[in-house]
Protein backbone atom coordinates (compact mmCIF):
# COMPACT_ATOMS: atom_id res chain seq x y z
CA UNK A 1 0.00 0.00 0.00
CA UNK A 2 1.15 3.55 -0.77
CA UNK A 3 -0.24 6.57 1.04
CA UNK A 4 -0.98 9.61 -1.13
CA UNK A 5 -2.07 12.94 0.33
CA UNK A 6 -4.64 14.90 -1.71
CA UNK A 7 -4.92 18.65 -1.94
CA UNK A 8 -7.57 18.56 0.80
CA UNK A 9 -5.08 16.82 3.15
CA UNK A 10 -6.86 13.47 2.82
CA UNK A 11 -4.64 10.38 2.88
CA UNK A 12 -5.37 7.79 0.19
CA UNK A 13 -4.15 4.24 0.35
CA UNK A 14 -3.39 2.92 -3.15
CA UNK A 15 -1.65 -0.18 -4.45
CA UNK A 16 1.27 0.67 -6.79
CA UNK A 17 1.49 -1.56 -9.85
CA UNK A 18 4.28 -4.12 -9.96
CA UNK A 19 6.80 -4.43 -12.76
CA UNK A 20 5.34 -7.62 -14.37
CA UNK A 21 1.85 -6.14 -14.73
CA UNK A 22 3.26 -2.87 -16.05
CA UNK A 23 5.46 -4.70 -18.55
CA UNK A 24 2.49 -6.72 -19.82
CA UNK A 25 0.44 -3.53 -20.21
CA UNK A 26 3.26 -1.87 -22.18
CA UNK A 27 3.55 -4.89 -24.48
CA UNK A 28 -0.18 -4.79 -25.21
CA UNK A 29 -0.03 -1.05 -25.92
CA UNK A 30 2.98 -1.51 -28.22
CA UNK A 31 1.26 -4.36 -30.07
CA UNK A 32 -1.82 -2.21 -30.67
CA UNK A 33 0.29 0.81 -31.72
CA UNK A 34 2.48 -1.24 -34.11
CA UNK A 35 -0.62 -2.80 -35.69
CA UNK A 36 -2.13 0.63 -36.32
CA UNK A 37 1.24 1.91 -37.61
CA UNK A 38 1.55 -0.93 -40.13
CA UNK A 39 -2.00 -0.43 -41.41
CA UNK A 40 -1.51 3.34 -41.75
CA UNK A 41 1.87 2.84 -43.47
CA UNK A 42 0.40 0.48 -46.04
CA UNK A 43 -2.30 2.97 -46.82
CA UNK A 44 0.15 5.86 -47.12
CA UNK A 45 2.48 3.87 -49.38
CA UNK A 46 -0.34 3.34 -51.82
CA UNK A 47 -1.43 6.97 -51.55
CA UNK A 48 2.05 8.52 -51.93
CA UNK A 49 3.37 6.34 -54.71
CA UNK A 50 3.55 9.32 -57.05
CA UNK A 51 5.66 11.44 -54.67
CA UNK A 52 9.45 11.65 -54.64
CA UNK A 53 11.73 9.92 -52.17
CA UNK A 54 12.09 12.91 -49.83
CA UNK A 55 8.35 13.41 -49.54
CA UNK A 56 7.79 9.73 -48.78
CA UNK A 57 10.49 9.85 -46.09
CA UNK A 58 8.92 12.89 -44.47
CA UNK A 59 5.49 11.22 -44.51
CA UNK A 60 6.88 8.04 -42.94
CA UNK A 61 8.62 9.99 -40.16
CA UNK A 62 5.47 11.99 -39.44
CA UNK A 63 3.44 8.77 -39.36
CA UNK A 64 5.88 7.19 -36.89
CA UNK A 65 5.75 10.20 -34.56
CA UNK A 66 1.98 10.61 -34.74
CA UNK A 67 1.09 6.93 -34.30
CA UNK A 68 3.77 5.59 -31.94
CA UNK A 69 4.26 8.77 -29.88
CA UNK A 70 1.15 10.89 -30.27
CA UNK A 71 -1.25 7.95 -30.19
CA UNK A 72 -0.44 6.82 -26.61
CA UNK A 73 -0.44 10.44 -25.42
CA UNK A 74 -3.88 11.06 -26.92
CA UNK A 75 -5.31 7.80 -25.55
CA UNK A 76 -4.04 8.41 -22.00
CA UNK A 77 -5.37 11.96 -22.08
CA UNK A 78 -8.84 10.98 -23.24
CA UNK A 79 -9.14 7.95 -20.94
CA UNK A 80 -7.55 9.70 -17.91
CA UNK A 81 -4.67 7.27 -17.62
CA UNK A 82 -6.21 4.02 -18.84
CA UNK A 83 -4.76 2.81 -22.12
CA UNK A 84 -5.71 -0.48 -23.78
CA UNK A 85 -3.00 -2.47 -22.01
CA UNK A 86 -3.62 -0.84 -18.63
CA UNK A 87 -7.35 -1.43 -18.97
CA UNK A 88 -6.73 -5.12 -19.68
CA UNK A 89 -4.35 -5.46 -16.69
CA UNK A 90 -6.47 -3.39 -14.30
CA UNK A 91 -4.03 -0.48 -14.02
CA UNK A 92 -4.40 3.28 -14.12
CA UNK A 93 -2.11 6.31 -14.19
CA UNK A 94 -2.90 8.91 -11.51
CA UNK A 95 -1.23 12.03 -10.20
CA UNK A 96 0.83 12.13 -7.02
CA UNK A 97 -2.25 13.40 -5.17
CA UNK A 98 -4.45 10.60 -6.51
CA UNK A 99 -6.30 12.70 -9.11
CA UNK A 100 -6.70 11.96 -12.84
CA UNK A 101 -3.91 12.96 -15.18
CA UNK A 102 -4.14 15.69 -17.81
CA UNK A 103 -2.53 16.38 -21.16
CA UNK A 104 0.74 17.69 -19.72
CA UNK A 105 1.23 14.56 -17.63
CA UNK A 106 0.54 12.29 -20.60
CA UNK A 107 2.85 14.42 -22.80
CA UNK A 108 5.82 14.14 -20.42
CA UNK A 109 5.28 10.40 -19.97
CA UNK A 110 4.96 9.86 -23.71
CA UNK A 111 8.08 11.86 -24.67
CA UNK A 112 10.25 10.18 -22.07
CA UNK A 113 8.72 6.83 -22.98
CA UNK A 114 10.34 7.13 -26.43
CA UNK A 115 13.76 7.10 -24.76
CA UNK A 116 12.96 4.65 -21.99
CA UNK A 117 10.93 2.10 -23.93
CA UNK A 118 11.36 2.49 -27.69
CA UNK A 119 15.03 3.52 -28.03
CA UNK A 120 16.43 1.32 -25.23
CA UNK A 121 13.93 -1.57 -25.61
CA UNK A 122 12.61 -0.96 -22.11
CA UNK A 123 15.90 -1.46 -20.27
CA UNK A 124 15.94 2.03 -18.72
CA UNK A 125 12.30 1.78 -17.71
CA UNK A 126 12.85 -1.60 -16.01
CA UNK A 127 15.89 -0.39 -14.08
CA UNK A 128 14.11 2.78 -12.95
CA UNK A 129 11.06 0.81 -11.84
CA UNK A 130 13.16 -1.60 -9.82
CA UNK A 131 15.07 1.21 -8.11
CA UNK A 132 11.97 3.30 -7.29
CA UNK A 133 10.07 2.50 -4.10
CA UNK A 134 6.74 2.91 -5.90
CA UNK A 135 7.82 1.25 -9.14
CA UNK A 136 7.91 4.50 -11.11
CA UNK A 137 9.90 4.98 -14.30
CA UNK A 138 11.56 8.25 -15.32
CA UNK A 139 8.46 9.45 -17.15
CA UNK A 140 6.40 9.05 -13.96
CA UNK A 141 9.03 10.85 -11.87
CA UNK A 142 9.22 13.89 -14.16
CA UNK A 143 5.47 13.99 -14.80
CA UNK A 144 4.52 13.53 -11.14
CA UNK A 145 2.40 10.44 -11.79
CA UNK A 146 2.02 6.94 -10.42
CA UNK A 147 0.65 3.73 -11.92
CA UNK A 148 -1.72 2.03 -9.46
CA UNK A 149 -3.89 -1.06 -9.46
CA UNK A 150 -7.62 -0.52 -9.91
CA UNK A 151 -8.70 -4.13 -9.42
CA UNK A 152 -7.82 -5.28 -5.93
CA UNK A 153 -8.90 -8.53 -4.27
CA UNK A 154 -12.23 -8.26 -2.52
CA UNK A 155 -12.15 -8.40 1.27
CA UNK A 156 -14.95 -8.83 3.72
CA UNK A 157 -15.85 -5.61 5.44
CA UNK A 158 -18.56 -4.14 7.58
CA UNK A 159 -18.38 -6.82 10.32
CA UNK A 160 -17.58 -5.44 13.76
CA UNK A 161 -15.94 -8.13 15.91
CA UNK A 162 -17.70 -8.61 19.27
CA UNK A 163 -15.83 -7.98 22.52
CA UNK A 164 -14.71 -10.88 24.71
CA UNK A 165 -17.34 -12.28 27.08
CA UNK A 166 -15.56 -11.02 30.19
CA UNK A 167 -16.08 -7.43 28.98
CA UNK A 168 -19.81 -7.76 28.24
CA UNK A 169 -21.79 -5.25 30.29
CA UNK A 170 -18.71 -3.84 32.04
CA UNK A 171 -19.17 -0.35 30.58
CA UNK A 172 -22.92 -0.06 31.13
CA UNK A 173 -22.43 2.93 33.44
CA UNK A 174 -20.44 5.08 31.02
CA UNK A 175 -21.85 8.39 29.81
CA UNK A 176 -21.62 8.16 26.00
CA UNK A 177 -23.58 11.31 25.20
CA UNK A 178 -20.46 13.45 24.72
CA UNK A 179 -18.88 11.18 22.10
CA UNK A 180 -19.49 12.70 18.63
CA UNK A 181 -20.76 10.70 15.68
CA UNK A 182 -17.52 11.21 13.77
CA UNK A 183 -15.54 9.47 16.51
CA UNK A 184 -18.01 6.57 16.54
CA UNK A 185 -17.61 6.26 12.78
CA UNK A 186 -13.82 6.21 13.11
CA UNK A 187 -14.04 3.50 15.78
CA UNK A 188 -16.34 1.38 13.63
CA UNK A 189 -14.11 1.74 10.56
CA UNK A 190 -11.06 0.78 12.59
CA UNK A 191 -12.73 -2.31 14.06
CA UNK A 192 -13.90 -3.51 10.63
CA UNK A 193 -10.43 -3.10 9.09
CA UNK A 194 -8.04 -3.77 11.96
CA UNK A 195 -7.16 -7.24 10.61
CA UNK A 196 -5.95 -5.64 7.37
CA UNK A 197 -3.60 -3.17 9.07
CA UNK A 198 -0.03 -3.60 10.14
CA UNK A 199 0.09 -4.73 13.81
CA UNK A 200 2.10 -1.73 14.99
CA UNK A 201 0.00 0.75 13.01
CA UNK A 202 -3.23 -0.88 14.22
CA UNK A 203 -2.10 -0.81 17.86
CA UNK A 204 -1.18 2.89 17.69
CA UNK A 205 -4.52 3.73 16.05
CA UNK A 206 -6.40 1.76 18.70
CA UNK A 207 -4.56 3.58 21.50
CA UNK A 208 -5.33 6.97 19.96
CA UNK A 209 -9.02 6.16 19.46
CA UNK A 210 -9.33 4.66 22.94
CA UNK A 211 -7.80 7.77 24.51
CA UNK A 212 -10.21 9.97 22.55
CA UNK A 213 -13.22 7.93 23.67
CA UNK A 214 -12.00 7.83 27.27
CA UNK A 215 -11.50 11.60 27.24
CA UNK A 216 -15.07 12.13 26.00
CA UNK A 217 -16.63 9.75 28.53
CA UNK A 218 -14.56 10.96 31.49
CA UNK A 219 -13.52 7.43 32.50
CA UNK A 220 -10.02 6.10 31.70
CA UNK A 221 -9.40 2.81 30.00
CA UNK A 222 -9.32 0.04 32.64
CA UNK A 223 -5.82 -1.32 33.24
CA UNK A 224 -5.10 -4.62 31.55
CA UNK A 225 -7.73 -4.11 28.83
CA UNK A 226 -6.30 -3.89 25.28
CA UNK A 227 -7.44 -0.75 23.44
CA UNK A 228 -9.08 -2.71 20.59
CA UNK A 229 -11.16 -4.77 23.03
CA UNK A 230 -12.09 -1.62 24.93
CA UNK A 231 -13.32 0.01 21.73
CA UNK A 232 -15.33 -3.09 20.76
CA UNK A 233 -16.98 -3.25 24.20
CA UNK A 234 -17.85 0.46 24.25
CA UNK A 235 -19.24 0.29 20.71
CA UNK A 236 -21.37 -2.72 21.65
CA UNK A 237 -22.70 -0.82 24.66
CA UNK A 238 -23.67 2.10 22.43
CA UNK A 239 -25.40 -0.22 19.96
CA UNK A 240 -27.35 -1.85 22.79
CA UNK A 241 -28.52 1.54 24.03
CA UNK A 242 -29.52 2.60 20.54
CA UNK A 243 -31.52 -0.62 20.13
CA UNK A 244 -33.33 0.00 23.43
CA UNK A 245 -34.11 3.57 22.44
CA UNK A 246 -35.32 2.52 18.99
CA UNK A 247 -37.74 -0.13 20.21
CA UNK A 248 -39.21 2.21 22.82
CA UNK A 249 -39.80 2.03 26.54
CA UNK A 250 -36.13 1.64 27.23
CA UNK A 251 -36.48 -2.10 26.96
CA UNK A 252 -35.44 -4.71 24.51
CA UNK A 253 -37.63 -5.55 21.54
CA UNK A 254 -40.48 -7.93 22.27
CA UNK A 255 -39.90 -11.52 21.34
CA UNK A 256 -42.24 -13.14 18.83
CA UNK A 257 -45.17 -15.07 20.23
CA UNK A 258 -44.57 -18.82 20.54
CA UNK A 259 -46.36 -21.05 18.14
CA UNK A 260 -47.98 -24.35 18.85
CA UNK A 261 -49.01 -27.26 16.73
CA UNK A 262 -52.27 -25.64 15.68
CA UNK A 263 -50.95 -22.12 15.01
CA UNK A 264 -49.75 -19.14 17.03
CA UNK A 265 -50.59 -19.08 20.72
CA UNK A 266 -51.97 -15.65 21.55
CA UNK A 267 -51.30 -14.10 24.95
CA UNK A 268 -54.29 -13.79 27.34
CA UNK A 269 -56.13 -10.46 27.32
CA UNK A 270 -55.24 -7.96 29.98
CA UNK A 271 -57.55 -8.24 32.99
CA UNK A 272 -58.58 -5.62 35.50
CA UNK A 273 -55.97 -6.78 37.98
CA UNK A 274 -52.40 -7.82 37.26
CA UNK A 275 -51.52 -11.44 37.91
CA UNK A 276 -55.15 -12.66 37.77
CA UNK A 277 -55.81 -15.00 34.90
CA UNK A 278 -59.22 -14.70 33.22
CA UNK A 279 -61.76 -17.44 33.76
CA UNK A 280 -61.97 -20.06 31.08
CA UNK A 281 -65.15 -19.98 28.97
CA UNK A 282 -67.67 -22.74 29.61
CA UNK A 283 -67.29 -25.74 27.42
CA UNK A 284 -70.48 -26.48 25.51
CA UNK A 285 -70.77 -30.10 24.40
CA UNK A 286 -71.71 -30.60 20.78
CA UNK A 287 -75.37 -31.37 20.19
CA UNK A 288 -76.48 -33.57 17.36
CA UNK A 289 -79.62 -32.10 15.80
CA UNK A 290 -82.64 -34.35 15.84
CA UNK A 291 -83.99 -35.08 12.43
CA UNK A 292 -87.71 -35.90 12.60
CA UNK A 293 -88.95 -38.82 10.57
CA UNK A 294 -90.38 -38.16 7.20
CA UNK A 295 -94.10 -37.45 7.11
CA UNK A 296 -94.32 -36.31 10.69
CA UNK A 297 -95.88 -33.04 11.71
CA UNK A 298 -92.60 -31.55 12.93
CA UNK A 299 -90.98 -32.03 9.55
CA UNK A 300 -93.44 -29.70 7.91
CA UNK A 301 -93.68 -27.10 10.66
CA UNK A 302 -90.64 -27.04 12.93
CA UNK A 303 -91.00 -24.65 15.80
CA UNK A 304 -91.33 -24.36 19.49
CA UNK A 305 -95.14 -24.92 19.32
CA UNK A 306 -94.98 -28.20 17.37
CA UNK A 307 -95.83 -31.52 18.93
CA UNK A 308 -92.47 -33.10 18.06
CA UNK A 309 -90.49 -30.25 19.60
CA UNK A 310 -92.35 -30.69 22.87
CA UNK A 311 -91.22 -34.33 23.03
CA UNK A 312 -87.50 -33.48 22.45
CA UNK A 313 -85.23 -33.91 25.48
CA UNK A 314 -83.93 -30.74 27.09
CA UNK A 315 -80.32 -30.11 26.15
CA UNK A 316 -79.81 -26.49 27.25
CA UNK A 317 -79.00 -25.51 23.65
CA UNK A 318 -81.07 -22.88 21.89
CA UNK A 319 -80.74 -23.04 18.10
CA UNK A 320 -80.29 -19.74 16.27
CA UNK A 321 -83.31 -18.08 14.68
Amino acid sequence: MSELVTGEAVALELRPAKLPSRGLAVLLDLAAAVTVYILVTLGLVAATASLDEAARTAVSIATFVLVLVGGPILVETLTHGRSLGKLACGLRVVRDDGGPIRFRHALVRGLLGVIEILMTFGVVACVASLVSARGRRLGDVFAGTLVVRERVPAVQGGFVPPPPPWLAGRFSGLDLSAVPDGLWLAVRQYLTRMRQLDPQVGWSMAERLASDVAGRTGAPVPPGVPPAMYLAAVLQERQAREAQRTFGGGGAPAAPAPTGAGGPVLPPPAGPAAGVSPAAPPVVPPVTPLVPPAGSEAAGNPGPSGGASAERPATGFVPPA
